[in-house]
């Protein structure tokens, strides 16, 4: 019996262990057994086994002693001649006792469970049970004290049947236990069956995304490709419809120089000419070919102001658009307002020993790097290479003090602008010994000087601040008086020699601005000055409605037909299209 029982221990510790290792091949996530506790179990099962070989020899023990007993009681029956009445009742109330419901041999027995009992202590599926554990304990003790110094069955007490009976109870208590402990694992295992399934179909549907990653990374880098490629087609074509004039603005200029050269001399001078050096008038300056966006600035400047006849516009233009500019203005003269229209050519202090720019302009190189795509020299951006940039009447504006030496001060328009406010403010501001006044530009990152010029050069990263703030030309007014005092023109000079090679800054007028007037311009209140209307769709309508200079900067042109549709309202406000010559054009709204 007790060899069975010790099996039937061994036999849970090896199901016990069978099932952990299981778990163990599945996934180390669900082993439960370490170095330790297989240790404790291999000496539970020493000391099994070591139990079941001392039960053995006890019983061979008892065994003897019962022969030994029954031999002398045998020879004791056969030599006693005189056995009363009490011997017979004694040895009859003997058999009665040895014929007992009681089991038999229940000391072993008890120490069998004691064994089963100290297994199932050390089982995780009972041992982490802590109130079957204590009870577990509990019996024991009871059991322990119940065989007491017992070495034979007769030595047991009364309540020894009471006390087995409690503890093959837990003890089967203790077996439900661990088959509810095999079905968790089987249940484990299930789980963990399902979610190798459904990692493996998840890894299938991430290779599957993976794949189609791929495969719209590939789409997206060719439409990206289509995209430079329809960019740069785009970029052409608008530079292109930039520097071709609609044939009724080629018409226009043609049908004007004719007339204006079938006028006598008297015809073609302008009236109150005495007063175009009066410093105490407001004088504007516009250096424009495009007869009717200069016809724009100065009928809408002269429209929006309080006091028309203190207006001087001075106008210089090339020789192919000065008998046009002057033809207009002398059929569609400007009001109370007063205007000169000058011949570029006529500046003959203006020449290629004295201006560095206007050697650069005329040079070879220059030439090739702005007409010739294939050149080694040539920029990839189209927007260098655009002819304006060759025309000396783009820098007019740094020889401001040369061309009106009599004046203090100086409006400067471009001819892509509209006035909607009166602008006699202007000429009251204080500049605080600035020589520019301007609208800065600089809204979070953009249009600071590390955006024109080249950083990269010491001479650029020496001088100057990448983050500083630029601003615009357009509608800028100019202190002659400090420009001289400061030596402005000399400054300019002196930078555009150093960029003969174009190192510095690329092309344009609004670089070498900003390297000239650094530290000499006084930022204006924005509403003087509003800008983008030539390229950015999302100007607001209420910044534009309230700005007394609208700028179409850019080569959406109000007069072209890339022109964005919503802005070419107010420029188009200014145009007086039943004009004869417009229509003889065909120029319509």
């Amino acid at each position: 019996m007790a060899i069975s029982l010790s099996l039937f221990a061994i036999g849970i510790l090896y199901t016990d262990n069978h099932s952990k290792t299981i778990l163990t091949d599945k996934g180390r996530a669900l082993s439960a057994t370490d170095e330790d506790a297989q240790s404790r179990k291999d000496d539970i099962i020493k000391q099994v086994i070591q139990s079941a070989n001392q039960e053995k020899e006890e019983t061979r023990t008892d065994r003897g002693a019962d022969q030994e007993s029954h031999q002398l009681k045998q020879q004791s029956a056969l030599n006693s001649d005189k056995v009363g009445e009490k011997d017979a009742l004694l040895t009859k109330t003997n058999k009665q006792t040895d014929q007992s419901p009681m089991p038999a041999a229940w000391e072993r027995q008890l120490r069998d469970r004691l064994i089963k009992a100290s297994v199932y202590l050390s089982l995780p599926a009972t041992k982490n049970n802590r109130r079957f554990t204590r009870e577990l304990r509990m019996r024991i003790k009871e059991v322990q004290r119940v065989l007491g110094d017992a070495i034979k069955d007769s030595d047991m007490p009364k309540n020894a049947y009471e006390k087995w009976k409690a503890m093959d109870q837990l003890l089967e208590k203790g077996k439900q236990m661990q088959y509810e402990s095999a079905n968790e694992v089987k249940k484990l295992r299930a789980m963990l069956h399902s979610t190798e399934e459904q990692l493996r179909v998840h890894k299938k549907q991430t290779m599957s995304f993976a794949t189609m990653v791929e495969k719209l990374r590939a789409m997206l880098h060719s439409t990206e490709e289509q995209l430079q490629v329809h960019k740069k087609q785009t970029m052409f074509l608008t530079q292109l419809t930039a520097k071709t004039l609609p044939k009724g603005l080629h018409c226009l200029p043609l049908r004007l120089t004719t007339e204006y050269y079938n006028l006598n001399s008297s015809e073609q001078q302008f009236p109150n000419q005495e007063i175009l050096d009066n410093p105490l008038l407001h004088h504007i300056a516009l250096f424009s070919d495009n007869v009717l966006a200069a016809a724009v600035v100065v009928n809408s400047t002269v429209t929006n102001s309080k006091h028309p006849s203190k207006l001087v516009f001075h106008l210089v233009s090339d020789r192919l658009s000065y008998a046009a500019m002057r033809m207009w203005f002398l059929v569609n003269p400007p009001g109370k307002a007063t205007i000169q229209v000058q011949n570029i050519d006529e500046f003959t202090w203006l020449n290629s020993s004295y201006s560095p720019v206007l050697k650069q302009l005329h040079s070879q190189s220059m030439i090739d790097y702005y007409f010739r795509a294939h050149s080694a020299n040539s920029d990839s951006n189209l927007k260098y290479r655009n002819p304006k940039y060759l025309s000396i009447l783009n820098h007019l504006r740094f020889y401001l003090p040369e061309i009106f030496p009599k004046l203090n001060k100086v409006l400067f328009l471009d001819d892509d602008i509209v006035v909607q406010k009166d602008l006699t403010g202007l000429w009251s501001l204080d500049l605080k010994g600035k020589v520019n006044g301007a609208v800065e530009t600089c809204r979070e990152s953009f249009h600071r000087f590390d955006t024109y010029l080249n950083f990269s050069n010491p001479l650029i990263s020496n001088n100057f601040d990448p983050r500083a703030c630029g601003w615009a030309y357009g509608m800028n007014l100019f202190d002659l008086e400090e420009w001289k005092r400061q030596n402005i023109t000399d400054v300019y000079h002196s930078w555009q020699k150093l960029n003969h090679d174009r190192q510095l800054w690329k092309l344009g007028t609004l670089p070498p601005g900003l390297i000239t007037l650094w530290k000499r311009t006084h930022p204006l209140d924005r509403r003087w000055h509003v800008l983008g209307l030539g390229y950015n769709p999302n100007v607001s309508q209420i910044e534009i409605e309230r700005g007394a200079v609208i700028h179409y900067n850019g080569n959406m042109k109000p007069w072209l037909e890339i022109g964005i549709p919503k802005y070419r309202k107010y420029w188009a406000k200014y145009v007086d299209y039943v004009n004869v010559y417009l229509r003889e054009c065909n120029i319509n709204p």
